[in-house]
């Protein structure tokens, strides 16, 4: 009832405006005029950020703008300090892992980019489970938008949650969730590339932490039992990711992404910059609009999953093109269309149980 875009809230915004207004116009007294000038600015203020954030569907619960907003507390455990076996070990914290699923917070470094960067790691419900003692999880590596964080996926997007939800219904099946932080700040957007002169994060996201997860957590080797999928520039991501690696991942959601590279968003100062450094076929390489047309006829891709929101026509055209495209390869390939604002939060949420339910069972029937 008192949630963000709720009706009631955006309604008391409203009065309180109105009565400081009262206030300031009709009060004699100087000091309640201005008082009341002052203080107004805060409920016309409150209902512009809330009407911004019921146009974009961001947060549905004060609990997840808070968690968002605050940001994640403490510093990270270095994946090479991590104890995986005691963190649940016993007592309530093992009882409650094996009800809702454990999130660790993880600084992973990579062998290769020497990157490191704050990585969230979902184990589900399962993994805790006597009857899944000796099965090693599949996996789905989770990019997300921009601007954006990982914890994002789970705070506004809600996808642990999710999952559990479906796999209680039968609908999907048990998987670890891997977030990594794609850009190494919120306000910047890098593009999972690995940049010219600069940080290689494509090697961090398709190579070193798919390596280095297995060595935490018990869980399939890179290959036919991993998945990518991203929102947004996290679905240029996945797609450009998946291609990339072919061999290192089966499946790939694409969530109202873009198919052909653009210049990284940087801050301070803001600016655009070239991730390519102007080499032209380096940009090339990175296209995938350009790339599934040039492969052979007979390569074997993962198998791909597009969604866009239905009200966005950019978003729909682009993912089209795409669709053809991968048809030359991947006759089966299907485009979902959902009807919403477009290119926002409710449309990566109302895309993300049908993602979670193809792509969780297609990796368990991979994982045999």
């Amino acid at each position: 009832m008192f949630e963000p875009q709720s009706t009631v809230v955006f309604a008391l915004l409203v009065l309180i405006f109105g009565a400081l207004m009262w206030v300031t116009l009709a009060t004699r007294w100087l000091a309640l005029r201005v008082a009341g000038a002052c203080l107004v600015f805060l409920p016309a203020m409150a209902t512009g950020i809330l009407a911004v954030n019921k146009y974009y569907d961001y947060y549905q619960t004060w609990g997840a703008a808070m968690a968002d907003l605050a940001g994640p507390a403490g510093t990270p455990v270095p994946a090479a300090q991590l104890q995986l076996a005691s963190i649940t070990a016993r007592g309530p914290a093992l009882r409650l892992a094996r009800q809702q699923g454990y999130v660790l917070r993880v600084a992973m470094t990579g062998r290769r980019s020497h990157l490191t960067r704050t990585v969230y790691v979902y184990l589900p419900p399962e993994y805790f489970q006597p009857a899944y003692r000796r099965y090693r999880f599949p996996v789905i590596e989770l990019i997300h938008g921009s601007p954006g964080e990982p914890q994002d996926w789970i705070n506004v997007v809600g996808v642990t949650r999710i999952l559990r939800h479906l796999v209680a219904l039968g609908q999907a099946r048990p998987a670890v969730l891997l977030m990594p932080d794609a850009n190494g700040a919120r306000n910047i957007d890098l593009q999972c590339l690995n940049q010219a002169r600069g940080p290689q994060d494509l090697t961090y996201l398709a190579v070193d932490l798919p390596d280095q997860l297995g060595q935490l957590a018990r869980v399939q080797p890179p290959g036919r039992a991993w998945g990518i999928a991203g929102y947004s520039s996290g679905g240029y991501c996945a797609v450009n990711m998946a291609l990339q690696f072919r061999q290192r991942y089966g499946f790939a959601g694409v969530l109202s992404g873009y198919f052909a590279p653009s210049d990284n968003q940087l801050v301070n100062p803001l600016r655009e910059v070239d991730p390519f450094g102007g080499n032209y076929r380096l940009r090339e390489q990175n296209n995938p609009l350009d790339e599934v047309e040039t492969l052979p006829p007979r390569t074997v891709l993962p198998q791909f999953w597009l969604a866009a929101g239905r009200d966005n026509p950019g978003d729909v055209q682009q993912a089209q093109l795409m669709l053809q495209g991968l048809r030359l390869l991947q006759p089966r390939v299907s485009l979902t269309l959902n009807p919403g604002l477009g290119h926002n939060m409710t449309t990566w949420r109302a895309e993300v149980p049908p993602m979670l339910c193809w792509m969780t069972q297609g990796l368990a029937r991979a994982t045999g």
